[in-house]
């Protein structure tokens, strides 16, 4: 189910898929886990066997290549792979193509391999976690090509996206959900994995009592949504922004200032300041010392993220849920001005 956050995505998609029509055989795909990356390559895949019964299309992990590529090679089969994926492919889908980042030999021969479905106008789909700039380990050569054709960003699908996927999903199954709390469950995951997994934990709960309804409080229940922890430290809100963007500790609280970092670093500081309270120098000292300043800046440019960026909006309600405070309210932007004034 596509939402107006993903609309670009889904356009590339379809123009990819398009045999007659298509202009680039190259489509990118990158986005967090959960947003419906696989989907959309699995589903452009679909289409072209739609329009070519017949078409032999690969679609295997970036793992399963290097493990078959390594395989061939102890196996001395190395003829027999490249057939399959040059010589026996009318397309070619990769997921999590991130995994060949520091693998020199697997990366050669994914060029080869790229290159020469690329000459015959093969649809080459890949999906990542990041953008190809931001693929630490990768051959520049490769990360050039992946950005040599359409490249789309998968965001968290909105509010609304996410009662209608809830809805739709429930009816397949055969729940009973109401509007509130199908709103209420949508408030707490921010990927249709999350929807998915909560609704089958409601699900599985509302039989064993013997409900025939998924309530709100049974999903308040169940969920624990809304029950704020006892005690909530800028520690606490730094973990939580590790675990929802994927990164470690020391590089949330250290010095590194590539976006990946910094976006998170900054979203840390913003929740800190939101729902803590905790003083401008007071967060800093929990970053490293970072002065009362940054941390101001920091914070001032996520309160304007907030409005402007779907995908900032979407890890900002999501991880707040997480730590059991509502979504932010609070205009920071306006407490800096007044911390600054004193």
């Amino acid at each position: 189910m596509n939402g107006p956050s993903n609309n670009v995505a889904h356009a590339m998609a379809q123009a990819m898929s398009n045999l007659a029509g298509r202009r680039v055989n190259v489509l990118f795909l990158c986005g967090g886990t959960g947003l419906g990356k696989t989907h959309l390559s699995n589903a452009i895949g679909h289409r072209i066997l739609e329009q070519k019964p017949g078409a032999r299309i690969v679609y295997v992990s970036a793992e399963t290549f290097t493990n078959e590529y390594v395989a061939a090679i102890q196996q001395k089969r190395m003829e027999e792979f490249r057939g399959r994926y040059r010589n026996e492919c009318d397309g070619l889908l990769i997921d999590d193509v991130q995994f060949l980042a520091g693998r020199e030999g697997t990366q050669e021969e994914f060029f080869h391999t790229f290159n020469a479905l690329y000459q015959k106008d093969i649809p080459i789909v890949l999906t990542s976690d990041v953008l190809p700039q931001n693929l630490h380990g990768m051959a520049e050569r490769l990360c050039s090509r992946f950005a040599s054709g359409l490249v789309a960003e998968v965001y968290p699908p909105e509010l609304e996206t996410r009662i209608a996927i809830l809805r739709k999903k429930a009816e397949q199954d055969g729940v009973k959900l109401d509007d509130e709390t199908a709103a209420l469950i949508a408030s707490a995951g921010s990927n249709v994995r999350e929807l998915e997994g909560m609704l089958m934990k409601l699900s599985i709960r509302a039989s064993l009592n013997g409900r025939g309804v998924i309530d709100a409080a049974l999903a308040r229940e169940t969920l624990r949504i809304g029950s704020k922890p006892a005690v909530t430290t800028v520690e606490d809100v730094q973990r939580a922004v590790c675990d929802h963007y994927r990164i470690k500790l020391n590089q949330l609280t250290g010095k590194d200032r590539h976006k990946e970092v910094a976006l998170p670093r900054q979203v840390a500081m913003y929740l800190a300041r939101t729902h803590l309270g905790t003083s401008f120098p007071q967060i800093g000292a929990r970053f490293n010392g970072k002065d009362h300043t940054t941390v101001m800046s920091s914070v001032r440019k996520v309160a304007k993220l907030r409005v402007d960026d779907l995908e900032v909006a979407a890890a900002l309600e999501a991880i707040s849920l997480k730590l059991g405070f509502a979504a932010p309210v609070l205009d920071v932007a306006a407490g800096a001005e007044e911390y600054s004034s004193r």
